[in-house]
């Protein structure tokens, strides 16, 4: 039987599932309407888009690595609530989405949701989280991933705060032990702490450096005492400066937060257990990323909520 759009819409208003996943039902099915309502179920469909309008920007960050430790993946999964973010089901399942995108050849995630969910072939990566939608009662979404590998050494992994943070540092050396690993994990807790741009001075864009000097300038114009100095003194200030913000937006250039001192960057730590262990060691990248970050937050009123959810 051809399915019509009449058809589509009918079984969607009767799910609420996608248009998309109504069409699949109903082609599956022959178009047999209740054939298709069962198929949306047992695939965990129904209902799934009644909630997708919602806005999920709780949620948790997690981290996949493999046996060698020369692989790893970050992930994020959000949710609607910080109460679903700290439900075991829910965080369970954002291990899942870890393990997969792991395993995962895809480069976006567009070819990732059409992927084969490994736990259930029989679904997609997609048809998977709309089926948690539906069993867990709130719009999710598998925001983004990112894979990092280094055959010359290894990627650490470090969590913060139950899932708010994760990263990911990528550590080329020629000496791989417990000491070393160690300071892998403080460089990767050093990120999650003070929130770099970049890894080193290396990846600072002269596009960057030119936008930090026009603001630069642009105070001290407006700054008459400043202004009046002499330009080879204002360009001397506008270079200290830029020197001072990069310290703090590039990892390698910070104060390492465990010194001592309070004066040794991150760089020279790296540096002094590298020549501990007798090694060549080199932090080539890392990868930072922080549960809901740039997205708008609904704000809600519980007791409107609960009110609403009561039918008052």
């Amino acid at each position: 039987m051809a399915v019509t759009a009449a058809m589509v819409k009918e079984l969607r208003e009767t799910t609420g599932a996608g248009m998309m996943d109504c069409k699949k039902a109903l082609a599956a099915t022959d178009g047999d309407m209740e054939k298709a309502v069962e198929f949306l179920r047992e695939k965990g469909l129904a209902g799934a888009a009644k909630k997708a309008g919602r806005i999920a920007a709780e949620g948790i960050v997690d981290t996949a690595m493999s046996a060698d430790e020369k692989t790893a993946v970050v992930v994020e999964v959000n949710a609607e609530t910080d109460f679903v973010a700290k439900n075991a089901k829910f965080q369970a399942y954002v291990a899942d989405v870890a393990a997969q995108a792991l395993a995962s050849s895809a480069a976006d995630m567009d070819s990732f949701m059409a992927e084969k969910w490994a736990k259930d072939t029989t679904l997609t990566v997609k048809e998977a989280l709309s089926s948690q939608i539906s069993i867990i009662g709130e719009n999710m979404n598998i925001r983004r991933f990112e894979k990092v590998t280094e055959e010359n050494g290894f990627v650490a992994s470090y969590i913060h705060a139950g899932g708010k943070i994760g990263v990911l540092v990528d550590v080329e050396t020629d000496v791989i032990n417990d000491a070393v690993k160690e300071m892998a994990r403080n460089v990767a807790m050093q990120a999650a702490a003070l929130k770099p741009t970049f890894t080193n001075r290396d990846e600072v864009s002269p596009e960057f450096i030119e936008h930090e000097k026009a603001i630069l300038i642009a105070q001290i114009q407006n700054d008459p005492k400043e202004a009046s100095k002499p330009e080879k003194v204002i360009q001397g200030m506008i270079q200290g400066r830029i020197n001072k913000e990069l310290k703090e937006f590039c990892l390698m250039d910070q104060v390492y937060v465990k010194a001592e001192d309070g004066k040794q960057s991150v760089s020279q730590y790296v540096a002094s257990v590298a020549k501990a262990n007798n090694a060549n060691i080199t932090i080539k990248k890392f990868v930072r990323f922080e549960t809901g970050e740039g997205m708008e937050k609904k704000e809600e009123n519980f007791a409107e909520e609960v009110a609403k959810q009561m039918g008052k």
